[in-house]
């Protein structure tokens, strides 16, 4: 991991294409001024489309407050820019449970569970994988797979240039991992208690 500093694991990897691409380049920068995170841009349906603006935040869950705050911060931005022809639906969503993995700190904060990740060629005779995210290390996604030949797990690097798709798998495991995470964030605060001063 010598390679990349911390701003380089911040960075995504993962680039949309077409009008979606052009849509991250104009809304990204105002997403991170407020201390948000682009995640994906996804367009769909033909008229009456769906503009799907998934983001985060690295330190608290996304709240409907949060997706109410971007779509009023980004709006203006894609009225003034034009990078999407026609009529359109804005939908701002956290990444939810079985989030997208697009940047190389999501390999990192989600080492422990499953995910599956989709080449955009082919790596030993594949483009599909499965498997525990062990890390990332040299520019590249670790993965622990089963192959062909071998009695056990072994652990693979996947080139983050070459990802075109990755993502967790919901297992028990992630459901209990985010529920004690919303508890945790729910919990009240020692000495926080209703009526209490700090005097």
């Amino acid at each position: 991991m010598a390679d990349f500093s911390a701003n380089d694991l911040q960075a995504r990897f993962y680039r949309e294409n077409g009008v979606a691409a052009r849509i991250a380049s104009v809304i990204e920068p105002g997403i991170e001024e407020f201390g948000y995170r682009l995640v994906r841009v996804k367009v769909s349906g033909g008229s009456g489309q769906t503009l799907q603006v998934m983001v985060d935040k690295p330190d608290r869950a996304i709240t409907v407050d949060d997706c109410a705050l971007i779509s009023r911060r980004i709006s203006p931005l894609l009225d003034a820019h034009d990078p999407m022809p026609g009529s359109f639906h804005l939908e701002v969503s956290s990444p939810g449970i079985d989030r997208p993995l697009v940047r190389p700190s999501d390999f990192l904060d989600w080492t422990g569970f499953e995910a599956k990740v989709e080449m955009k060629e082919l790596i030993d005779n594949r483009k599909r994988f499965r498997g525990i995210i062990e890390g990332f290390e040299n520019g590249e996604a670790l993965l622990r797979v089963e192959l062909k030949g071998f009695d056990a797990p072994q652990t693979i690097g996947l080139p983050a240039a070459l990802i075109a798709d990755a993502k967790l798998i919901l297992t028990d495991e992630l459901l209990k991992t985010a529920k004690e995470a919303q508890e945790a964030e729910t919990a009240p605060v020692a000495g926080d208690e209703a009526g209490e001063d700090d005097r």
